[in-house]
């Protein structure tokens, strides 16, 4: 082993030190770059394979702990930034120029919160520092302006080389399209599958989506067209399928989980929403309105991750309907924070399938 303090050695103390998710050397990962030495003091850069990073602090203090093993190191300063990694094409299906990662957020059935989830993760990445866009792909009831501030709000259409072109609305850090931009409010929806089709495509590819590390797409609940015009459509880094403990919710889920899997998209996980009701006047307290530990058993059943559980409370219904999501109305709150963690976990295993 070197032992003389160099970029050299530094490099080889580091070799032993893996990204906990993707269990590979750092080192060979290309995540430690910039290695600098002056005197005893030693600085490099860590590069994150995403800005939001469930195990960030804990990789930092692996380095340094590695590092400050050589002799004479005095000092260790860690500049930490991120790179997220590009998903890779599949064959049949066309790719997003600049969107790295396009991921579905899905249910077997309505009413479990399905919207809620994508919101909050969406706006919980983008304040992580990722480039985040979200389509909401549920065109018969378009609710993601409601719930991003954004009813009212004026798409742009403007005239490209190939037709038609949308500007995507912005706010609270997220790049929105959705119908809800392009009907009357109270307008309904009465279109076949070729229609539906024909409108997610053109959210897909006729939208100036720049460049984004993270698209995410608010479906429609059910395994109709929506969902195969999504697959067959966009390589896709994967799907969250989001549930409530209750027996119908999860019969429903798992219909559409394995839905995912036969059309060749990977299930990232599973979110149960609605786990416990937490009381605004008792706080400590939580009822199981919906039954427990049913989230849970289907992920252990399914042989997917549980990437985590939101408790029912009032202030996530009241963040939603006056369009502040609550990672940024309350981000104490115990959803927010159970919300935060889930974005966490879904760039992590992003990353995953990514580089594996």
């Amino acid at each position: 082993m070197l032992t003389t303090l160099s970029p050299a050695s530094v490099l080889e103390v580091l070799k032993p030190v893996q990204d906990p998710e993707l269990q590979k050397s750092l080192v060979e990962l290309n995540m430690i770059r910039n290695v600098a030495v002056d005197g005893g003091n030693v600085s490099f850069t860590l590069v994150l394979t995403t800005p939001a990073c469930p195990l960030r602090q804990f990789i930092v203090e692996d380095c340094e702990r590695a590092v400050k093993t050589l002799p004479g190191v005095t000092t260790v300063a860690v500049e930490v930034t991120a790179e997220t990694p590009q998903q890779k094409g599949v064959p049949d299906r066309q790719g997003i120029d600049g969107v790295k990662n396009i991921i579905a957020i899905s249910s077997g059935k309505g009413g479990v919160g399905k919207s809620t989830v994508a919101v909050n993760v969406a706006v919980a990445l983008a304040q992580a520092g990722a480039k985040v866009g979200l389509i909401d792909a549920d065109i018969y009831g378009p609710n993601a302006p409601i719930m991003l501030g954004l009813e009212g709000a004026n798409v742009i259409v403007q005239q490209g080389t190939q037709g038609e072109v949308l500007e995507p609305v912005f706010n609270h850090g997220v790049k929105l399209v959705s119908m809800g931009f392009l009907i009357d409010k109270d307008q309904p929806v009465i279109w076949r599958g070729p229609m539906l089709n024909g409108v997610i495509r053109q959210f897909l590819y006729q939208v100036q989506w720049g460049d984004l590390d993270y698209l995410i797409v608010d479906m429609p609940p059910g395994t109709g067209d929506a969902q195969l015009t999504m697959a067959q459509a966009v390589p896709m880094a994967g799907a969250v399928i989001v549930t409530t403990p209750q027996t119908v919710a999860l019969a429903d889920a798992r219909r559409g989980l394995k839905m995912f899997q036969q059309l060749r998209v990977p299930v990232l996980g599973i979110v149960e929403n609605m786990s416990y009701f937490v009381p605004p006047d008792m706080p400590d307290k939580q009822y199981d309105i919906f039954g427990s530990d049913g989230g849970a058993n289907a992920a252990q059943e399914l042989e997917v991750p549980l990437l985590g559980c939101v408790p029912l409370e009032i202030p996530l219904r009241e963040g939603g309907d006056r369009g502040l999501p609550i990672v940024l109305a309350d981000p104490d709150s115990a959803s927010a924070r159970a919300l935060t963690a889930i974005a966490q976990q879904i760039a992590a295993r992003v990353s995953v399938v990514a580089l594996s």
